[in-house]
């Protein structure tokens, strides 16, 4: 009977078996990630077929892309936000200048805002809206706060009787 010779061992260096999967992982997601980058864009149209509102905001003085932290848009703003809630859902920062006090809300999901604003239409009132934010101010600021940071403004209809003209 003749036994099995060792084989001889190459002086380059292999990896084990255990690290391959892994090595083999990191290459893929190295060679993928661009490719998913560069054509996972969203082509504008909701899962109804209807166009949907773009998903990132640019503020047109500042130059920067929303969402952004409390502190971001506060700093945008011109003010040092003080925090008043910090959860998972939310954070909100209150503003205090010369011109104005104002809420500053951001949100780790864009359905956080969604909800959030829903349950603001008891209350009525005008909001400037962005990607996973939105600040609550008075109506006579909005444009100029709309031109540091984007987005839109938004109406929300309060519930109950309207006021009368009196």
């Amino acid at each position: 009977m003749s036994q099995p010779q060792p084989t001889a061992r190459s002086p380059r260096r292999t990896p084990s078996r255990a690290h391959r999967p892994r090595a083999l992982a990191a290459a893929g997601a190295l060679i993928v990630l661009p490719l998913v980058t560069a054509c996972g864009g969203d082509d504008g149209e909701g899962t109804d077929g209807a166009k949907a509102a773009p998903s990132v905001t640019a503020a047109p003085a500042a130059g920067v892309v929303a969402p952004a932290k409390v502190e971001v848009i506060a700093g945008l703003t011109g003010c040092k936000a003080k925090i008043r809630i910090d959860a998972d859902e939310l954070r909100q920062g209150l503003c205090h200048t010369k011109k104005a006090d104002y809420l500053i809300t951001t949100f780790p999901e864009e359905r956080f805002k969604e909800t959030w604003l829903e349950e603001a239409r008891v209350y009525g009132g005008k909001y400037l809206v962005g990607p996973r934010w939105v600040v609550s101010v008075k109506p006579a600021l909005l444009e100029s706060f709309r031109a540091k940071l984007g987005g839109t403004i938004r109406e929300l209809r309060g519930i109950g009787p309207k006021p009368s003209g009196r």
